[in-house]
């Protein structure tokens, strides 16, 4: 019976040292836990927070191509995607008074040219366009809280087709459509012909700007529970700033607070970081 007690308490013993020597190990392997986190640079400028105004592209100027009295196209020289320069033969047509030769009243491309040679041409409607593709015009239409932003003259940039181009206002109306929206209109320039119309155009123009602050990437900014902050790398560890959002874009940032210029915060691997925890930077960048 002696013997079986001194065993009994001998492999309590080994089971109580196993469990203390776990426990040490695992203390040791949470002090040990490194996080591997990406950062950027805070820097210092200003943030230009832009609105986007949408709309559609058209030919710069079209001129229509009438007849004065209807009749059979008798000579036709021109089809549709041709270039003509002002006062080349355009076509001639056969009518009761006689025939009628057309000449072409502007430079450009012809289109909705609607009839071929020994067709009818109406007096009703235009027998073909001329048509400006060499400047294209956005038409858009805003609203009042807008008109403030835009000026006749102005240049902003504009998006189409993932192509970035410069657009100038040439129209600001003080008169609403029967939408009660305000038409605007922009122009672009298309010398290489690679603007085509009736594509959706994005204008960007500036809303608000945030001049003399401190940006950061707005992955880097973390908002829970009521609470706005980042963490900022420091002798390897993570350490949590609270900061104020002034203005945000998807991109970028403008805040105030514990944060300053030069600071390396962290954009990547902020979903297992706390503050004081030791941290591994993987990628160390600048933010421009």
């Amino acid at each position: 019976m002696r013997k079986f007690v001194v065993v009994a308490m001998a492999m309590m013993l080994i089971g109580i040292l196993a469990a203390c020597s776990q426990n040490d190990e695992d203390n040791e392997e949470q002090e040990e836990q490194v996080t591997s986190v990406e950062t950027a640079e805070a820097t210092t400028g200003d943030l230009v927070v832009e609105k986007s105004l949408y709309g559609r592209t058209e030919p710069g100027s079209t001129t229509p191509v009438m007849v004065q009295s209807p009749g059979e196209v008798a000579a036709l020289e021109v089809e549709n995607g041709d270039m003509v320069e002002e006062d080349d033969h355009l076509t001639t047509v056969k009518t009761s008074a006689g025939n009628q030769t057309i000449y072409a009243s502007a430079d450009g491309e012809i289109a909705q040219l609607t009839t071929e040679e020994g067709g009818m041409a109406s007096s009703e409607e235009p027998l073909m366009v001329i048509a400006d593709f060499d400047t294209m015009t956005v038409n858009l239409t805003v609203a009042a809280e807008t008109l403030d932003l835009l000026e006749t003259g102005d240049t902003y940039p504009v998006m189409i087709d993932d192509e970035e181009y410069e657009a100038e206002m040439t129209s600001v109306s003080s008169m609403p459509d029967d939408t009660g929206l305000y038409p605007i209109e922009a122009e672009v320039s298309n010398e290489d012909d690679n603007i085509l119309p009736g594509v959706v155009a994005a204008v960007n123009v500036p809303e608000k700007r945030v001049e003399d602050t401190i940006l950061l990437p707005t992955e880097a900014v973390v908002t829970e529970g009521g609470e706005t902050f980042v963490y900022a790398v420091e002798d390897n560890q993570a350490v949590k700033k609270t900061v104020t959002i002034q203005e945000t874009q998807s991109d970028e940032t403008a805040v105030k607070g514990d944060v300053k210029e030069g600071d390396q915060v962290v954009i990547n691997g902020l979903l297992t970081l706390s503050d004081g925890m030791e941290v591994n930077v993987t990628e160390e960048g600048d933010h421009s």
